[in-house]
């Protein structure tokens, strides 16, 4: 049978695979989508704990909107074109929740901000985890200091716009994240992401978890601030499927249980090979990539082989991990050094050398093949030959894709 892989924004890779290795190709729950805006302007109209938004902003005289940056497919313009509606947007400031990461590129403030953004590109920030002048508002009972951008601190009114998926250690995106790690500080950021080392920092787990639970105890700092919160959850195309706006927490919550109608995936038991796509805009570098490992773990068998497969355009991204895996020649080695001082970064080099303590790791990218090999994972620069190679040391191998790996989470009915 012949199969087609995507790779990179529009790309696809051609694999042949007998059918009777096909275990299947696993994605996003099929569900029923409407009309994006009439579901936007019903949230809108409609906020959990809240008045309508513009009710909300009236009389405010320093309006700032958080918004998500590039590497995620929040709907961020056609929730701003709906805002638009009802309040003058040149009135307010936009602050991008960069978290670490770079600040966007042109093509990328044209995606969040659509044909919004030449009118409103002289009104936009791009958050600095380093430069940008932060308030230190306290510390959670972890002794995360608690460290945000001046800009969301001095404003009277903050509106949030993001969306809520699965996110292999904070639990779910969407919510709290806007603050830390979206505009915190980068100090704040590494003491938070620390705790993503804890094995309970799983996706789709919030109790227990204390990446979450010291991101919500983190923003008991900021209890008081007038907040409006639209979090979107997206179907496996990229469309609308609900939006819940209104109070921060309580529409996050509402999110949740959207998002896992979507994206928690039941499979009938784990493959002995599994492929697992990072989609653009999720594909920027090896660092976000990574996401698609850790969900594709889920799915596989014990001494089974993982094949990530994802452009990495932009290469690395934030390059600690990557010197952690380096440093050491096997992925026990990596655990056992990191036991150590933590430096952010190292959260990907755990979450990566535990997989590879009991399977294989394969990666079809962009990237120098040396480079991938300092990863400690195989280099392939095509799935088919990352899938001959790996069907070849186990010839009965079943095979499971999953196409969107960054953000769905596979449940198995039996191990």
């Amino acid at each position: 049978m012949l199969l087609e892989i995507g790779y990179g924004r529009e790309g696809r890779q051609p694999l042949e695979l007998d059918a009777s290795a096909f275990a299947g190709i696993v994605r996003p729950n099929v569900v029923e989508v409407g009309d994006p805006k009439a579901e936007i302007a019903k949230a809108l109209d409609d906020p959990i704990g809240s008045v309508p938004i513009e009710e909300f902003l009236e009389g405010g005289e320093d309006m700032v909107f958080i918004v998500n940056d590039g590497t995620r497919p929040t709907p961020t313009a056609a929730i701003l074109r709906s805002i638009g509606e009802r309040f003058d947007l040149t009135k307010a400031r936009f602050l991008v929740a960069t978290g670490t990461h770079r600040a966007p590129t042109e093509e990328e403030y044209r995606f969040i901000f659509g044909d919004l953004y030449d009118r409103l590109r002289h009104r936009i920030h791009s958050h600095d985890s380093i430069e940008d002048e932060m308030v230190l508002l306290g510390s959670s009972k972890n002794g995360t200091p608690m460290e945000v951008n001046r800009m969301a601190v001095d404003a009277d009114r903050l509106v949030i716009i993001t969306s809520v998926e699965p996110h292999y250690f904070a639990g779910y995106t969407g919510g709290r994240k806007s603050f830390l790690p979206g505009v915190a500080s980068y100090r704040t950021i590494e003491a938070n992401h620390r705790l993503a080392m804890d094995r309970s920092a799983q996706a789709m787990v919030l109790e227990g978890n204390p990446v979450h639970e010291d991101m919500m105890d983190a923003l008991l700092a900021v209890e008081g601030k007038r907040i409006f919160s639209v979090q979107s959850v997206l179907d496996r195309e990229h469309r609308v499927y609900r939006v819940a706006a209104g109070d921060l927490h309580a529409a996050f919550s509402q999110a949740v249980s959207w998002a896992n109608e979507v994206f928690s995936v039941t499979i009938e038991e784990k493959a002995d090979i599994v492929i697992s796509v990072a989609p653009y805009p999720m594909d920027v570098d090896l660092y976000q990539s990574q996401k698609a490992l850790d969900n594709g773990k889920w799915a596989l068998s014990e001494g089974g082989t993982l094949i990530m497969v994802s452009s990495c355009r932009e290469g690395v991204g934030h390059p600690t991990f990557l010197e952690q895996l380096s440093c050491s020649s096997t992925p026990e080695e990596v655990l056992k050094g990191l036991e150590g001082e933590y430096r952010l970064g190292y959260h990907k080099a755990a979450k990566m050398a535990e997989i590879s303590t009991w399977a294989r790791i394969s990666a079809v990218t962009d990237l120098d093949p040396d480079l991938i090999r300092r990863a400690q994972m195989t280099p392939y620069t095509t799935v088919q030959e990352a899938l001959d190679e790996a069907r070849g040391r186990c010839p009965d191998a079943k095979v499971l894709i999953l196409t969107d790996g960054s953000m769905t989470v596979p449940k198995v009915m039996r191990a």
